[in-house]
């Protein structure tokens, strides 16, 4: 039996077309499955996105942050739609430390006054609560049109959508938090201090990341296979647990970290699309899609429903359920079928291999040689995906100021497929034709490196292994059938695990390209790999070096194998070109620059400071060199690395630092001191000197635990440090506990947003825009005191 065709009787064109309308619309289908539904009018008792943005348009008319006024008139606002709803909000206003793993945004342990709106929907006969969570609050920049006015406004049409319902028999508790872009302070307020969350429940975060794309499901709490079930049922269910595994490994944090640390079990869902306006002035509600604002109220909303008739103490589990997305439904199964899964599909795809070897479909030397040789594409189209990406930034330096994809990143997407379909078209060719390795030997290597992905995942991130088990498994099934019938049936069997493949990930490489962005265009490439090696039999088929002719035969059969691989280079050429005429910097999507201004009253002078990592145009008019370390007269920033350019000094106060009572306790000071802002201000900071050790500490009344006392410099003059958001205009009340043998140095910090009125500012031209980060166009005066 000849090794060069796994699929024998049919005629190949016809075959070949067959299987490629029948995975066309497979593709299609699979594409659709995590596409947002339209915008619409949905009537008195369903979400409607465009009630919900009329809400967005009142929260994000400006930059809001934590402790401002204008962030007073957006609790305002949400205080009278609920109370027009007929509810009665409460304002809980406390100090809070910081929430999650984070270590506050300008380094020292976080604080910040912070005033949270919780309102209260009984149930009629409750079992626990439901906690619809989402942050009124947006970073100093930008007015957070998605982030987070969507989630705050989806919250309030989700409250109006229920008390125009029956009442639900649990009880709903709607968190609206304060400061969750500078320190999570408002949820980890909430999880600590608030009555209603002593019992803890089921929290539902609402978040934005982006301006477009699905609502995604990308994380829960640990043992979530009874909720991913209740989620299963929304109208649009889009998650997958690979995207759990990962966001566990990433140093990202929301409210949600804050519940789910305290114990709460609960789902966070967020779009993420569209990510060039995250945190920067261009998120504005003109931004926003409207599908997506539907996505994500349409499923809170029927989840919250679904949770609100059930027994909450029943909805309990012992494991994670592993889940992805397919055209109308999530398809989910528990986490202990995990390994015995991995497992079958290793053992199908070695019986796959015996059995070609047995049927003479190929070799054993043959499948020893295509294992090593798959790993090629593999390894090459990631790194030429992160090649591109690099090339991207040398021809457009302003990309690397992006804080996470360019404004259209689609073409470039595109182009990284097409790439990934170059390396696998010519790898194919040339293991086929010069290698010799045949179609039948490819594909069981392919699948055999799927299923061993499976198996290492299972081992390290249970919830992504089906990306390599399923698949592998699927196609090993298929590949059995198509050696052992003829005929269409073979045909059938080939398109069939070429189908789960599709569906399976492509969906997976549609959702990773928007969630780790072009910066990890290796990973999207990676994924495209994987969808090429579980295809492979379907390549087999299309392919034009598939024939084992000899002598000129052969050499037009080697220039028709080139034909693929060329049409996907020129593919890939034409995307990138499209892409960089199509994504050009203009007045609505400006070049993002960083820049901030900081004033040591100890000496009366100033810098510019930006944290560039290639100083552009604009830039380079306040600073240049090589950037250096800033902890030594801004302790605030630990050890960032800044370029920094002389500056004039602007007639700012610094803020006081007094002495409020100084007493002994064994060989400590017990010192009570007033931190004093001198001026308007979004936060305030205090370093003590390395040499004096705290061991303990109580900002705002509220003591902070053993670990945010550890000293968060490394060799530099400066120790542990607190960093306090919104601090009220009397100032903070700090008390330390300090072992030291002398006076104590103290450096203090204000920073205030907004660099206009500055001596020598210029204003930034049509196309330049503001990066979001949280020291864009701060304002710091700093000085040192020896008390």
């Amino acid at each position: 039996m000849s090794d060069t065709a796994l699929v024998r009787g049919p005629s190949r064109v016809a075959a070949a077309l067959a299987t490629l309308v029948v995975l066309a619309l497979v593709g299609f289908a699979a594409i659709w499955s995590v596409r947002p539904p339209a915008a619409r009018d949905a009537g008195a008792s369903g979400f409607g996105a465009q009630r919900a943005f009329e809400q967005v348009k009142a929260i994000a008319t400006e930059p809001h942050p934590v402790g401002s006024a204008a962030q007073d008139r957006v609790r305002d606002h949400v205080v009278r739609e609920l109370r027009g709803l007929g509810l009665s909000p409460e304002i809980q206003d406390t100090v809070s430390i910081e929430g999650g793993e984070l270590s506050s945004s300008a380094g020292g342990a976080g604080l910040a006054h912070v005033r949270n709106v919780v309102a209260l929907l009984p149930g009629s006969d409750s079992t626990g609560r439901i906690f619809l969570v989402a942050h009124t609050d947006s970073v100093q920049v930008g007015p957070g049109g998605n982030d987070d006015a969507a989630g705050t406004a989806a919250i309030l049409e989700i409250a109006r959508a229920l008390t125009a319902g029956p009442r639900l028999r649990n009880d709903v508790v709607l968190v609206l938090t304060d400061g969750e872009e500078a320190c999570l302070c408002g949820a980890k307020a909430f999880v600590d201090q608030h009555p209603l969350a002593r019992d803890g429940g089921i929290a539902l975060n609402l978040e934005a990341r982006g301006s477009s794309g699905p609502a995604i499901m990308f994380e829960t709490a640990a043992d979530n296979r009874a909720l991913v079930g209740v989620y299963a049922h929304a109208p649009k269910p889009v998650g997958t647990s690979f995207a759990v595994e990962i966001y566990r490994l990433l140093p990202n944090d929301t409210d949600f970290t804050a519940f789910r640390e305290a114990g709460f079990t609960g789902l966070n869902a967020a779009y993420i699309d569209g990510a060039a306006v995250y945190h920067a002035p261009t998120d504005l509600p003109s931004a926003m899609d409207l599908d997506s604002l539907q996505h994500h109220g349409d499923n809170a909303l029927a989840v919250t429903r679904d949770l609100g008739g059930r027994d909450l103490a029943a909805l309990r589990s012992a494991d994670d359920a592993t889940y992805f997305p397919a055209p109308g439904l999530l398809v989910r199964y528990p986490g202990e079928l995990v390994w015995p899964l991995a497992g079958l599909a290793l053992l199908a795809v070695l019986v796959f291999g015996w059995l070609a070897v047995r049927r003479a479909s190929t070799t054993g030397r043959k499948l020893a040689g295509a294992s090593i040789g798959t790993l090629l594409p593999i390894v090459v189209a990631p790194v030429l995906a992160q090649l591109f990406w690099a090339l991207l930034k040398l021809i457009r330096p302003e990309y690397a100021e992006l804080p996470i994809d360019p404004y259209r990143p689609g073409w470039y997407r595109l182009a990284v497929l097409a790439l990934t379909a170059t390396v696998l078209f010519a790898w194919y060719a040339w293991f086929h034709r010069w290698r010799r390795a045949g179609p039948v030997a490819l594909a069981v290597a392919g699948l055999g490196w799927l299923a061993v992905l499976g198996l290492v995942l299972a081992a390290t991130m249970p919830g992504g292994s089906y990306l390599g088990t399923l698949p592998a498994l699927a196609g090993a099934v298929a590949g059995i059938v198509a050696l052992l019938v003829r005929g269409w049936w073979s045909v059938v069997a080939i398109a069939a695990g070429g189908a789960v493949a599709v569906i399976i990930l492509l969906p997976t490489v549609i959702m990773l390209f928007p969630a780790l962005g072009m910066p990890m265009a290796g990973a999207g490439a990676f994924l495209a790999v994987l969808l090429g090696l579980a295809l492979l039999p379907v390549i087999e088929m299309i392919h034009p070096v598939a024939g084992g002719q000899r002598g000129l035969d052969a050499l037009r059969d080697r220039r028709r194998g080139a034909v693929p691989t060329l049409a996907a280079l020129l593919a890939t050429v034409l995307a990138t070109v499209v892409g960089l005429a199509a994504d050009r910097f203009d007045a609505d999507h400006p070049a993002l620059t960083q820049l901030m201004y900081a004033l040591d009253t100890d000496n009366n002078t100033a810098q510019w400071l930006s944290d560039e990592p290639r100083v552009q145009n604009w830039t380079s008019q306040y600073v240049s060199g090589d950037p250096h370390p800033v902890d030594a007269t801004l302790p605030a920033f630990g050890p960032e690395k800044m370029r920094s350019g002389q500056a004039q000094v602007a007639a700012l106060a610094a803020p006081k630092l007094t002495l409020e009572s100084d007493t002994r306790s064994g060989d400590s000071r017990v010192l009570k001191l007033r931190l004093q802002p001198q001026r308007q201000v979004r936060l305030t900071t205090l370093h003590v000197e390395s040499g004096a050790t705290v061991t303990a500490a109580t900002v705002g009344g509220r003591a902070l635990p053993a670990e945010k006392l550890a000293v968060k410099q490394d060799g530099g003059p400066w120790g542990f440090g607190i960093v306090f958001h919104a601090p009220p205009a009397e100032g903070v009340e700090i008390t330390l506990t300090v072992r030291a043998s002398g006076p104590v140095r103290f450096r203090a910090m204000d920073g205030s947003d907004g660099l206009t009125a500055l001596p020598g500012f210029r204003a930034r031209p049509t196309g330049v825009g503001i990066v979001g980060s949280h020291t864009s166009e701060l304002l710091a005066v700093a000085k040192t005191y020896t008390l």
